[in-house]
């Protein structure tokens, strides 16, 4: 049985090739960060913003609780959130504080 590629079939396995190839790049991309709860402002979330809403970029207000973007690790808990407890963004999202 005599099979040939076509164009399609070839540019699939080049786009599989490419993913895999990117992976850890990816994963080593991530291990360098942390999610943030209550810094990311209006409509700038990385994902997250509570019931009903979808992911990226759906946040409602500024410094949302259950809002979270993706920071350096070591620097959530150092960044301010006028709506966070402490003042600052944190690890598990949270009930907003009046700010």
């Amino acid at each position: 049985m005599n099979k040939t590629l076509t164009a399609a079939s070839l540019a699939f396995a080049f786009g599989a090739a490419m993913t895999v190839a990117a992976a850890p790049v990816a994963a080593a991309d991530m291990a360098d960060k942390e999610k943030c709860f209550g810094v990311a402002l209006k409509g700038k979330n990385d994902c997250k913003a509570g019931a009903g809403t979808t992911c990226a970029g759906t946040s409602k207000i500024d410094h949302q609780g259950n809002a979270w973007s993706l920071v350096p690790k070591g620097t959530c808990e150092k960044t301010m959130s006028k709506t966070s407890p402490t003042g600052h963004g944190q690890l598990a999202e949270f009930k907003e504080k009046k700010a």
